[in-house]
């Protein structure tokens, strides 16, 4: 068994079918991770290799930038924002700009206003509160797409804070499986040497 955990968006489909193709003798189980949850859930062996968002404290771990996420606004469907392909801070002066508790851009906007409640503990909810029309929420476009609404719609931010996703694992427990699966994420085909 090798066991992969995965940030929220996080989108490794065809490196498990890769896996599955060239490891049939070795399920392999995926596992949600929280963001601020990741580097426990390796160091206490949890999971044998993790798709986190960077910063991650890499004391101990070795650790692949695999893709930058694009940021998007995230707001009413029929806001005034939408009827921008794209949108830049300045567009955002003026809004209510909701920050969740679970935010993994740190996003700071100047200009943007607080909301006049507590913010939401997770970004499903910021979520479902600006498709009610209350505010903007800023986002890595692969959560906007996790919590796709009808009622909402996002935009990319060109001028904001992207998200890396990277591959993790701990240095001490580099295994043959681990090895393995970083061959299959950096493009390795089945008969090709390390080198």
């Amino acid at each position: 068994m090798f066991t992969l955990g995965a940030i929220a968006g996080a989108t490794p489909g065809k490196w498990i079918g890769t896996w599955n193709e060239r490891m049939p003798r070795t399920a392999l189980e995926l596992v949600p991770l929280a963001t601020d949850d990741e580097r426990r859930a390796l160091l206490d062996g949890d999971v044998d290799a993790a798709l986190v968002r960077l910063p991650i404290d890499k004391d101990g771990l070795h650790v692949i930038p695999l893709y930058d996420e694009v940021p998007v606004v995230v707001c009413a469907a029929d806001s005034h924002l939408t009827a921008a392909d794209e949108l830049d801070t300045a567009d955002l002066v003026g809004e209510v700009l909701i920050v969740p508790g679970d935010d993994v851009l740190g996003i700071r906007i100047p200009g943007t206003l607080s909301p006049a409640f507590d913010p939401p503990a997770e970004t499903a909810d910021a979520i479902a509160t600006v498709a009610a029309g209350v505010g903007i929420v800023v986002v890595p476009m692969s959560l906007a797409r996790l919590h796709r609404r009808k009622d909402a719609d996002y935009r990319p931010l060109i001028d904001g804070p992207s998200s890396t996703v990277a591959l993790a694992w701990v240095a001490e427990r580099s295994t043959a499986a681990v090895e393995t699966f970083v061959g299959i994420v950096r493009g390795r085909t089945a008969n090709s040497s390390r080198d």
